[in-house]
Order: C-alpha cells, then structure tokens, then sequence
C-alpha cells in the first residue's frame, strides 16, 4: 500500500508545485496605461529608444524601458504602438483666448488642442483675463477638458490703449496698484505691450515685476531700443519681427529721431528692413543668449498676411471649427490690406522672409527659442492649434533642423516656465502628457500633425477618441452660429427661442382686442 501511495502522493506535490510557481509568474503590477513596442524620442539628444514601454500612473509617468516589463507589468489600457513615434506633449508658447463675445467659441476649441498634440499653452493675456484664470483652475481640476494653461491674465499698457480688457497705467501708483491685481490672481507671467504706454513706465514695470518675481514677456516700445529693454530685465521677446533692429548700427539714433518727431515710426521700422546687416545681428543675438532673453518669433501671422494676395484661405478645413462670430473678427485686417499695390505686397514678403530666416541664426547664438502662434480671434487666419503646427513647419523652411524644432515646442517653453524637471520629456516622474506620431518628426516636422494618439494628463485618447473630439467641436461650431450679436448682446438659440415664443403670446393677446369704431 505505502508503494502504491508514494508515488501519487509525489505527482500530487509535483503539479501542485508547478501550479503554484505558474500563479507567481502571472501575478503582475497593475497600472493605469501601458504604451509598448514604441520608439521614443528624447528631444534633448535626439535618441531613439526602439520597442520602448511607457508605464502611466494617475498623471505620471512610472516606468519607461523595454518590452520585458511587460513581462510584470498590465494595464486595462494596452497601446501597441509597433513603428510609432512618442514625442513629449506639443507646448504653444503664444495664444490668446479672448473676445467677450467669443466666451464659448474659445472654450469649444479646447479639446481641438488635445485632439491636435497640444497639451499645454501660454496664454498671453487679453480682454478674457478672468475667464482664462477660471479655465485654468477647471482644467487644472480635471472639471474641463483642455490643454495646461499657463496665463499673464490681463497685460500691462498705457491709458487709452486700443485693445481691450488691459490694466491701464500711467503712473507708479497705477503700476504697483496693477501688479497688486495680478499677485492676487496668481498669474504665471506678466505681459507687457506698449501702444500707449510711456517708455520710462515700461522699463520700471519691467524692473517692478522682476523684483516680485515674475518673468516678463513683452513687445519693443517703438520709442525704446532693444537693448533698453533687453538690459531692464525682460525674460522674453514676443515676435522677432523686432529683432530686425538688431541688424542696423543706429537703432538708437533712429530712435531719437522718432522722439523728436525727425521721423515716423513706419520710416524708421523700413530703414529697419533694407538696412539690415546679417553678422551685426548674429552677433547681438549672442547678447540676447547671454542675458537669458528667449525669443517667440510667432511667423505664421505674418506669413498669413504677406502671401494673403497668392493663397486663396475660402476653403481652409480648420474652419469647420471656427465659428462665423469668431471669424467674423479676422476681416479687419484683412480689409485693411485690400488696397495694397504690387510693390507693397512685394515689401511685405522680403520683410516676411527676412524675419523667417532670423530662427536658425537664433537658435545657433543660443537664444532660447519658443514656438508660438499667436493664434487669437484678431489674427486673421491664424488657426487655435493648427496654427503650431503650421509655425513649426515655417521653422523647418527657414532651415531648422527637426530636433531643435522639436525642442521649441516641448522643452525650451518648460525651461521657461521653469518646470523642466517635471514635465515635457518622456522619463520617470514627469508629467504624462504625450503625442504618438505615426511618422519620424526627426526626418520632416510635418510629422507632428500625423498624430495617432494622445495622452493629456495621463489619459490615453487614441485615434476614435481623437476624432469624436473634433467632430464634437465641428457640431458645437454649428450650434453656436444659431447664436444672434446684436449691438453687442449675444443671443442664443434659447433666446432666440423665447422670443419668437413672446413675439407668439402678444400676437394671441393683441388678438383678443376689441376694435370699436
């Protein structure tokens, strides 16, 4: 009996010793996503990590190696991303939300910027100041669905200024009085512009804001040289347009003869222009690098503009997104242009191209260059989110290489916000937000627009997430074009409704009157 016994006792342990070996090698750490056989990008060096994992964590990334971890590691989110590109999410350095009738119009567009790569944004400031800030805190909550925004609030100008919504100053009392304002919104930045604001107050708010910490983004006073403002502490430059003063030797002289009335401001920006000298410029560039000046050339506007006369926009597709009230906000510019003769025209594309050609030397002096669009109501044709796409393309064509564009529009706007070490690389602990390419953005940048997912803050939106986004955008547009403006009250399709539903009540009441000769 005991013969007979031992050896089934024997295979008995045997299978149960297999089976339980078996249990702890199924056993694996669970996750939230997990994207595998992936090349990933890291932009700072331009490595190719191939048949890469990527672990998601709630926002964070947890794990980035090789297909063994799969081996240990699931998730109820598998991405297979075989002969796919991961890059950091897209960052636009430059846009604008604004126009009190357009509240619902900007922030129908936001998933438009996560369906296109665009994880985060640097709103610099306008008329919808507050509404920015609360749609910063709703995002931020995971209340809206939106890229990260970064704001200035409202911007800083003279009194009388010509765009609406900003802290008009005049004094030093009204400039402590506006930083006050902004300390108590908690903005990120603070924006400058000076259409009427006096130059001495612009390089005191300069020096104010520095001093509570801020950094400053501003445009050049046209009474100011670059290097009055470059020297008062200014953190970056918005549009190199500005830069071409950089390139003549008396930029201070034409200066003081605009402040005597010598000459016009517009004479004095086309000496600018038919002036120009390359190496003078490459050399002040290396100045720019040296006080720490980052620069957002924002070209696409003006490439709009200049070739407006050769490039028929009528049948745009991104306009299915936009809606008619939004657009309707283009056509000054556009009328303000209808009567530009050839030569102008001609002006306008060498000034465009001079402009354009100014990134590489940029990048090479080692200024810290941000892509930006400039994407706003007021700027024709100068698609929200599109817009990036199409600036880092221009980038490309002005010699660019990929990586450095790449750089532009992922790390160097982290590096400025000062939030590299957190976010906008593909390495552990960083922020979750990124952008799988079914094409190499390192052989043509065009490949950004390629997108066959996205993950914002650690969600994962493949390509029918990404397309059921914009087709909702595409009917919010359609729904909103019901709306009326009128005297500049917005009404809405309830509105409209409720109206017709009264003017339909007095009708019956007028006809319960008795008329009595």
């Amino acid at each position: 009996m005991k013969n007979i016994l031992f050896p089934t006792m024997s295979i008995i342990l045997f299978i149960s010793s297999c089976q339980n070996n078996d249990v702890t090698k199924t056993v694996k750490q669970q996750h939230n996503v997990i994207i595998y056989d992936a090349n990933v990008i890291n932009v700072e060096t331009g490595h190719i990590k191939k048949h890469a994992v990527i672990v998601l964590d709630e926002n964070k990334i947890t794990l980035v190696g090789d297909l063994s971890l799969l081996a240990n590691h699931q998730a109820p989110k598998m991405l297979n991303a075989k002969n796919k590109y991961v890059i950091p999410g897209l960052w636009d350095m430059h846009v604008h939300f604004e126009g009190k009738s357009l509240i619902q119009d900007n922030e129908a567009l936001f998933p438009v910027y996560i369906a296109l790569g665009i994880t985060t944004v640097r709103d610099s400031a306008s008329d919808l100041g507050e509404e920015v800030l609360e749609w910063r805190s709703q995002i931020a909550q995971g209340k809206l669905l939106g890229p990260q925004i970064y704001t200035a609030g409202r911007k800083l100008e003279g009194i009388d200024s010509i765009w609406k919504g900003d802290l008009e100053i005049g004094t030093t009392a009204e400039l402590n009085k506006a930083l006050d304002l902004l300390d108590s919104k908690n903005v990120d930045f603070v924006k400058m512009t000076a259409n009427t604001l006096k130059t001495d107050l612009f390089i005191e708010g300069i020096k104010a804001a520095k001093e509570r910490g801020y950094k400053v983004s501003a445009h050049i006073p046209q009474k100011a040289t670059v290097y009055d403002i470059v020297d008062a502490g200014v953190s970056s430059i918005e549009h190199a347009s500005y830069l071409l003063r950089l390139g003549i030797p008396n930029e201070a002289e034409l200066i003081a003869q605009v402040n005597n009335g010598e000459i016009k401001s517009s004479q004095a920006r086309k000496q600018y222009v038919n002036n120009f000298d390359q190496a003078l410029a490459n050399k002040r560039y290396q100045y720019l690098a040296k006080k720490g000046v980052a620069i957002t050339p924002t070209l696409i506007g003006g490439k709009q503009l200049a070739y407006l006369d050769e490039d028929d926009h009528s049948e745009d597709d991104f306009k299915k997104y936009l809606t008619s009230e939004f657009m309707s906000h283009y056509e000054w510019r556009i009328k303000r242009m209808g009567n530009l003769t050839a030569e102008q025209w001609k002006e306008k594309k060498y000034k465009y191209q001079l402009i354009a050609s100014q990134i590489p030397y940029l990048q090479e002096a080692g200024v810290l260059v941000m892509a930006g669009s400039d994407s706003a109501a007021l700027n024709t044709l100068v698609y929200p989110a599109m817009a990036l796409h199409e600036e880092l393309i221009l980038f490309q064509d002005a010699g660019m290489q990929p990586l450095n564009i790449l750089q532009t529009a992922t790390i160097n706007g982290a590096k400025f916000m000062g939030v590299k070490e957190h976010t906008a690389s593909i390495s552990v602990n960083k922020e979750a937000d990124l952008v799988i390419l079914n094409s190499n953005p390192l052989e043509n940048i065009k490949a950004t627009q390629d997108i066959f997912a996205v993950v914002n803050n650690g969600e994962l939106y493949e390509r029918k997430d990404l397309d059921r986004m914009l087709m909702t955008a595409q009917q919010k547009k359609q729904e909103l074009d019901l709306r009326v403006v009128n005297n500049g009250e917005l009404y809405e399709r309830k509105d409209l409704d409720r109206m017709l539903m009264t003017a339909q009540q007095k009708k019956q009441e007028l006809d319960l009157r008795v008329v009595n000769k």
